[in-house]
């Protein structure tokens, strides 16, 4: 089974999905892991790159390939990342969205990452929209389209456990026999 984590930066990927490839024995790919060492590799932070990404669409395109790649050989895999659920396309068998309100994620980020809430914010502002314009540029993608995804968390409602809970409870009560279709992604050009 093919499950993904998709969602906003500081909204809780990392965390649930790593916790749901413990649990069933899957394994778990980070995007936002695939991208922080792209940047390390060339001594730049993240929001370096999706600045450089900006102007080279070669770095999103290289890193979304590698996405849909192993959403075509996956088995049992959960893979993470702010476009898993779109690039996963017809090959996901569930989609998860998570999110939280900027002030919590920005809390979060800044915690996480040990820096001033200030420049949390401001780099997660700037990071989002930057992604947002890429995004619809590159590959048609509206990131606010929520429908394709079979569940939506606000994760500021809960701990981090009680997130892991709910994802796991949904898809251990998901059954292929009794689905009646999952929503299509249609007009998603997968050029890269």
């Amino acid at each position: 089974m093919l499950i993904t984590i998709s969602g906003p930066a500081g909204s809780g990927k990392s965390t649930v999905a790593g916790g749901l490839a413990e649990t069933l024995g899957y394994e778990h790919v980070s995007g936002g892991d695939l991208f922080r060492g792209l940047a390390d590799e060339r001594g730049l932070t993240p929001l370096e790159l999706n600045r450089l990404a900006e102007e080279d669409e070669a770095i999103d395109r290289d890193l979304d390939r590698r996405q849909r790649e192993l959403a075509a050989d996956a088995d049992d895999l959960v893979l993470e990342s702010r476009l898993a659920g779109w690039m996963a396309g017809e090959y996901a068998d569930f989609r998860v969205w998570l999110d939280a309100p900027l002030e919590v994620r920005v809390d979060r980020i800044a915690d996480r990452e040990d820096k001033p809430t200030a420049t949390a914010r401001e780099e997660t502002v700037a990071r989002a929209e930057s992604e947002t314009r890429r995004y619809e540029e590159y590959y048609d993608i509206d990131i606010g389209t929520l429908d394709i995804y079979d569940l939506s968390i606000n994760t500021a409602r809960f701990s981090p456990g009680a997130v892991l809970e709910v994802v796991e409870t949904a898809i251990g009560a998901y059954d292929p026999a009794d689905d009646e279709g999952k929503i299509p992604i249609d007009g998603v050009n997968y050029e890269f």
